[in-house]
């Protein structure tokens, strides 16, 4: 069977200045590479400091390129309906010769409902505009002629439309992404119905998984990346200490949103959140009981919305990779 790969996702969302949290990441990054890591992903957010730190993920790579030397490099994701989608084909197309080929490219049309005002679009117009978009930047990788027979993607970059992946929570996205040969993307955590609030996480996502694979079309490979909350300390006392802060903050924004948070305590959350934290061996039994991560090609680990410090973070990373990977890929 042929090993998953290990990654490392961020939101860069340490508690830090701008210019600290690109640091930050940066080191992260590297610390991963280090250990092992296969790829490093990091999420695009505008606008809201709290969702997400970084506005612009292929520049923020381009300097990652510049700082590592062989772990893959990913967008998980870039908010496409908020994008000119030819400048995203161009600057993919230059960050991907800079990073060596090491360029993968994860899209999605969520993102906060405020966010798209800016951008001339309502949220309920993402859907049609990501589709709009998407079909614009396949065809100028796949080097179609660009409104005139004389324009052309330069530099051509035909490899980057086998590297695309979908971010979806839903059946329908997954099939649609199958349909066109893209790998799925899977979030750490999603919405439960209102009427099965017990349900766990992979059994949401297991039926996205089925679509998926029963759309593929014959001869393409399935990638499948499972992304998932996973804090790994010395102790379960210490990581439960740590991970205290963070998911109760979690908890008071989606109870102040509307959604239906259970109980108090950091033990109630953990599993509302769908986040994995404690020591090596409490961590592991908790990926083993996700039937998920065994049918994943990819699986990449983030701390967030643990929000631990960032030695907290480098240690996690030693931990996964010594005592979580060897057991789950």
């Amino acid at each position: 069977m042929t090993r998953k790969r290990l990654g490392f996702f961020t939101r860069l969302l340490d508690d830090a200045t701008p210019k600290e949290r690109y640091r930050l990441a940066t080191e992260q990054i590297q610390h991963a590479e280090r250990h092992g890591f296969d790829s490093a992903w990091i999420a695009q957010h505008h606008f809201h400091e709290h969702e997400g730190g970084l506005p612009s993920p292929l520049l923020f790579l381009a300097h990652v390129a510049a700082h590592t030397r062989n772990i893959r490099l990913g967008t998980a994701i870039i908010t496409l309906p908020m994008e000119n989608p030819l400048r995203v084909a161009e600057d993919a197309a230059v960050l991907d010769l800079l990073a060596n080929g090491r360029l993968e490219v994860g899209f999605g049309s969520g993102g906060t409902p405020t966010s798209f005002l800016p951008f001339g679009l309502t949220f309920e117009e993402r859907s049609a505009v990501f589709a709009e978009h998407l079909h614009v930047i396949q065809s100028a990788w796949g080097g179609d002629s660009l409104t005139h027979p004389d324009n052309h993607l330069y530099p051509p970059s035909p490899q980057l439309n086998q590297r695309v992946w979908i971010a979806t929570f839903s059946v329908e996205g997954a099939i649609r992404a199958a349909q066109a040969g893209h790998g799925l993307m899977l979030s750490r955590t999603q919405p439960r119905p209102a009427d099965r609030l017990d349900l766990t996480l992979d059994e949401i996502q297991n039926p996205i998984i089925d679509a998926y694979l029963d759309a593929l079309p014959a001869g393409v490979a399935p990638r499948i990346l499972a992304s998932r909350t996973a804090f790994v300390a010395d102790s379960d006392d210490y990581a439960l200490a740590v991970a205290t802060p963070g998911l109760t903050k979690q908890a008071q924004q989606h109870r102040a949103t509307g959604y239906q948070v259970t109980g108090d305590s950091v033990a109630d959350y953990r599993r509302q959140f769908d986040a994995h934290i404690g020591a090596p061996e409490t961590v592991l039994a908790s990926l083993q009981a996700d039937s998920v991560l065994a049918r994943a090609t990819d699986i990449s680990f983030q701390v967030h919305s643990v929000e631990p410090s960032h030695p907290d973070t480098l240690r996690s990373i030693e931990l996964i990779a010594a005592h979580i990977a060897p057991h789950i890929l």
